[in-house]
Order: C-alpha cells, then sequence, then structure tokens
C-alpha cells in the first residue's frame, strides 16, 4: 500500500471502469484492510483480510493446491467444475460475504473468488494452477 500510495495509485484504482484482475495480493488489496502490518487498503470492498492461524497440519502460509467452490454464478469460474482444485500461497485471507462468488476452506471459509463490478479477483493463482488457472484467465479476457 505504501508503493500504491507513492506513486498515486491507491486514490485512482478504485475510480477506474475498465475490468481489473486481482490475483492473490491484488485481492487482499481490494479491501478496506488487511492485519498486514494492520493498514489501510484501497477500499473497493467492505471489510478487511485476517491472518490465518498456524494450526497441527494447517501451517502459515497456506501453500499448496485446495478446492475452491461456488457460492453464486461467476463469470471468472463459467465452464470451471464445482471443487476444482487451485494453486495457493498466501497467509491471509478474506471471510465471505456479497461479493463472494467463490469460496474455500482452510481452517475456516475464506473468499478465494470475489467479484464486484468491474472488479474481480482470485486468492489463488491462475498463473500457477494448470488448465484450469488458463480458463480462469480466459473467463477474465472473455467476460470483459
Amino acid at each position: 500500500m505504501a508503493r500504491l500510495r507513492q506513486k498515486g495509485l491507491a486514490s485512482l484504482i478504485p475510480q477506474l471502469t475498465q475490468p481489473v484482475l486481482g490475483i492473490c495480493l491484488g485481492l487482499q488489496l481490494l479491501y478496506e484492510t488487511s492485519e498486514e502490518d494492520d493498514v489501510d487498503c484501497l477500499g473497493v470492498l467492505a471489510g478487511g483480510v485476517r491472518r490465518f492461524v498456524p494450526a497441527p497440519g494447517r501451517p502459515v502460509p497456506h501453500m499448496g493446491w485446495n478446492q475452491v467452490m461456488p457460492v453464486r454464478s461467476s463469470p471468472l469460474l463459467a465452464n470451471v467444475p464445482a471443487n476444482s482444485y487451485f494453486y495457493f500461497v498466501h497467509s491471509y485471507a478474506a471471510g465471505i460475504s456479497p461479493v463472494t462468488t467463490g469460496s474455500a476452506d482452510y481452517g475456516w471459509q475464506f473468499s478465494a473468488v470475489v467479484e464486484s463490478r468491474n472488479f474481480l479477483a482470485t486468492q489463488f493463482h491462475p498463473e500457477r494452477s494448470g488448465p484450469l488457472g488458463a480458463r480462469v484467465l480466459g473467463n477474465f479476457l472473455a467476460c470483459h
């Protein structure tokens, strides 16, 4: 956020009207706040992101393949089978909210895909998720 503010982008990004795809940290920065360094983010989406709590068998960061379950209809998840696996690497996540279109579980249900107006984002890395990740990226390009 410091870099976005320094470059004058923190006030510009929320005003964008063209399609925006956030990936991983890009999803997290769309929210109002983050527990990471207790920072104010872009405020495009209501709420904040919180840190995973480590537990036996659930180290932080959450790193590896996890299933994404559809929550509601989503252009990003078009033609992606329910409960498909995608690759995640993150320590922070947003809870389920009205903008959640796909969720995953890592000790608690979190937003794996969010969509609001022209802002779409994935907590997982589609570029590291093989053919289904490529489909998500293609869906973004096709729907906008």
